[in-house]
Formats: structure tokens, sequence, C-alpha cells
């Protein structure tokens, strides 16, 4: 039998294809206009891909295709939304980044909306095998993303170790989910949570899981699967990083719930110390290497790496604190979006005036662009979980899990979140204290204006750090609303 196609369920990825298509033919028919043309369509192709979000939203029914293995849920569009938002403001982000250079243009925006594609169709896959492929559809382009700066040394080394890293952890996440499936027969996730329900966990089973896990943890920047962050977030363009820091990062947090929530939520046994190591040593790591960084973005990348840990810490004790910990893994993506993502805007803006990237060049910003200073501060203060910004509220659910779950080893997890939290302060902190404390080091300043995509970009992520901060009732709905209790 012909399986049944619910095509407004495959709307948004059905939108999003033809977007990449048109973007390609466009680039390949007229290439001395798709410099300007082609993220105009990549933009519009994104904002029209959130139409039938919402119109799903708006029916409010949940769509099962394929026997199960593409579900269209609440979880599901959530997390498209999450997606195509981060997608339009990185596109903010880029376009003059992009535009302004020497390297090829078109192709930039079509490896972009492939790798959001794959995270569309990652929302809603329930099969091992979608699960997979949906996420090599994020990874592949974000490779060649990360070596965009061909002529640069950095970039290619970037690029290198993103690649060699990640075949590996593809390798070993491929050889758990071969034997998840020798072991329960069946690459449906439905399938995997009731043999879980009703057979007692054995040695293979739990070897499995722990493979398939180690693969999603390179994804999120985990220790100690972190090694190509640092250098990769530092060589590739900074658009390319905030990318990689919001969106690819998220796409890995979202499989990974996926996989618990709906696959191995019985085997809590297997995947709880698993998850419990790399919150603790990805908060511990990442937080004590990021204080001697002088390099904003290299900071930025231990700092992703130990905000990966926070993320981690709700999911670690899902099983004991329930629906709770579910919600507290959305909100906080959603909040460490606009953070990061605005922050990464703050840096680009920046480094157009100064030339550099070290966090030395921020001295003085506050006298010489304080329009950039306050929002940097924002971001910064945020990000160290200080209201009244959205990032204390992101903590907030994060210690709710924790309480909720009332293990020993919950507790200890906590303890552990709130001195990284603490240490985290500090190099945030230093930032802000260059910007505000400190004389400028160098008077020129090669460009003033900012462009109007990046002053949208601020504006907009300033916007909702700042009314979440205030009312975080809004994301708190997302988060109940994704995961009802």
């Amino acid at each position: 039998m012909n399986p049944h196609v619910d095509f407004h369920a495959i709307a948004p990825e059905i939108v999003l294809t033809a977007t990449i298509l048109i973007a390609l033919l466009v680039d390949l028919i007229w290439p001395e206009h798709s410099r300007a043309v082609v993220p105009r369509i990549a933009s519009l192709g994104v904002l029209g891909a959130l139409i039938p979000v919402i119109t799903l939203i708006n029916d409010g029914a949940t769509r099962s295709m394929f026997g199960g293995a593409f579900v269209v849920d609440n979880y599901a569009l959530a997390m498209q939304g999450f997606f195509l938002v981060v997608t339009y403001v990185t596109i903010l982000l880029a376009t003059d980044y992009i535009g302004e250079g020497d390297y090829h243009q078109g192709e930039f925006w079509v490896l972009m909306l492939t790798s959001v594609l794959g995270m569309l169709v990652m929302a809603s896959s329930r099969d091992l095998i979608s699960i997979f492929v949906a996420l090599e559809t994020i990874t592949i382009p974000t490779i060649v993303l990360a070596a965009w700066r061909k002529h640069d040394s950095k970039s290619n080394e970037a690029a290198i170790k993103y690649l060699i890293i990640g075949v590996l952890s593809s390798a070993i996440m491929l050889y758990g989910m071969s034997l998840v499936y020798g072991e329960t027969g069946s690459t449906l996730l439905s399938n995997i949570l009731v043999y879980g329900r009703f057979h007692e966990l054995t040695p293979l089973y739990a070897v499995a899981i722990f493979f398939t896990i180690g693969g999603f943890a390179f994804k999120v920047s985990a220790v100690p699967f972190h090694f190509w962050t640092p250098d990769t977030y530092q060589g590739a363009p900074t658009p390319v990083t905030a990318f990689l820091s919001v969106a690819s990062k998220a796409g890995g947090f979202v499989g990974l719930l996926i996989l618990i929530r709906y696959g191995f939520w019985f085997s809590h046994e297997a995947w709880e110390p698993v998850l419990w190591f790399l919150a603790a040593a990805s908060i511990i790591y990442g937080n004590l290497v990021a204080l001697k960084q002088t390099n904003i973005v290299r900071l930025l990348a231990y700092s992703s790496i130990a905000q990966g840990g926070f993320i981690l810490v709700p999911l670690a004790v899902a099983y004991q604190a329930g629906v709770v910990s579910l919600q507290a893994v959305v909100i906080y993506l959603c909040i460490y979006a606009a953070m990061n993502l605005g922050a990464f805007a703050c840096v680009i803006a920046a480094a157009r005036r100064s030339g550099s990237r070290e966090i030395d060049s921020f001295s003085g910003l506050g006298k010489t662009a304080p329009s950039l200073a306050i929002p940097l501060t924002i971001f910064m203060f945020s990000l160290a979980g200080l209201p009244p910004f959205a990032g204390w509220f992101a903590k907030f659910v994060m210690f709710r899990a924790v309480l909720e779950a009332q293990t020993p080893a919950a507790t200890v997890l906590g303890v552990i979140a709130a001195l990284g939290s603490v240490v985290a302060f500090f190099y945030y902190a230093t930032v802000a204290r260059k910007m505000w404390f400190h004389d400028p080091v160098d008077d020129t300043v090669r460009e003033t204006r900012t462009p109007l995509g990046l002053n949208v970009a601020i504006g907009l992520c300033t916007a909702i750090v700042i009314i979440v901060g205030v009312y975080p009732q809004f994301f708190a709905r997302i988060g109940e609303w994704a995961f009802p209790g």
C-alpha cells in the first residue's frame, strides 16, 4: 500500500525545499544579481515556512505519517517555529557580512537553508533512521559553511576539525543505533519505548544507548566531545558561528530529547548517568576555561559549552522530575537563542568598527559606541543569569527541575550548576567591565555604520531578553504547550 502523506503536515518542509531550489536556480541563472536577491529569497522563504507552522498550531491536531516515524505534534511545531525564527535572525546577521565579502554568495544561503531543513525534519522524526538522516542533513552543510573563508587557514582548520570529529561521532552514533535495532528489533521509537518498558536493561542495550547518546553529545558540544568547538567557532565566519552555537546546537538537543522521551525513557538507568556526567563536565570545563580567554569568540565558544551543560541538567534528571524537566529544556533553548544571537550580533557590529575580536578591543566601547555597549552588556548579564533579564528564568526552570527530581545525584548536579553560574558571572562581567570602565586602546574606527539588518537583529534580541525577563510567562507557556503536564 502507498503510504499516506499529509501535505499540510509537511508544508513547512515543502516551502523550505522550494525556497532552496529557487535560490539555487537564481544563483545559477542570474549570478550577477544573486548577491542581493538570494538573501531576500532566503528570508522570504523562511517567513513563508512559518505560515503552515502557524496554521498547524491553529488546527491543534497531532498528525502521524509513515507508521509513526514522522509525527507533527505540539513539540515538533514549537521547535520548527523556533528554528525558523532563529534562521531569520541569522539571515539578518549574515546578509551584509557575506554580501561584502569576496566569496561565492548563493551557495551560502542554500547550505544554510538545507541545514535548517534537516532541523525541521528532526523535530518531527520518531524513528532512528530519520533521526540519523536529519542529523547528517544538519551537520554536513555546516561543515562547508565553517570553511567558507576558503583562503583562510584558520577557517580551513576549523572545518577539518569539525569534519573529523563529526565523522567519528556519526560512526559511534550509527553503531549505537544498530545495536539498539539488534536488541529491540525495531527502529521506530514507539516500539523501542515499549521494549524498554517491558524488558530489563541488558548490558548490550546499555552500551547501545551510551553510543547513541555519545553521537549527539558531539552535536551539542558536550565535554568530552567538545574539541572541535573553540577552533571551529573562531575560524568560521561570525554569522556561521552564531548559527552553529544556536540553531545547530538546538538541533542536537531536539534530537536528544526526542530519543530520551519517545525511545529510551524507561531505560533511564542507562542514559541518566551519561547525561549527568556530560552536564557536570561541560559546566565545569566550559566555565573554567572561559575565564582565561582573550578572544571574545573563543569566550563565547566555551560559554556555549557551559550553557550546553546547563541545558543538559534538566534532561539528566528528567525521569524523576517528569514533564517539568522537558519543559525546562524547551524554555532554556528559546532564551539561550535570543541571548547568544544578540551577543554575536553585537560582536559582528563591534568588529566592523575595530577590525578585531579580541576582548581588549571592546575597551571603552561604552564611551565610543554606547548603542552597542548597552545591548552587549544586557546579553552578557543575561547569559550570567542576572535579573531582570531573561537568563534568570532559564536558570530558574533548570533549578526547578533539579528540585523536582529530589534525588542525591540531582542535588549534586544542582550544586555544580550553581557554582558554575557563579564562575560564569566573572568572565561575562569582564566583558562589561572592559566596555564601561576601561579607556579605548585604539582610537581608530574602521567603520561606524551598522547595517540595518544587524540593527534589527540586535533590537529584536534585546527586546526578547528584556520582555521575557520581566514577563517570563510567554516562554513558560511555550514549554507547557510543547509538553503538557
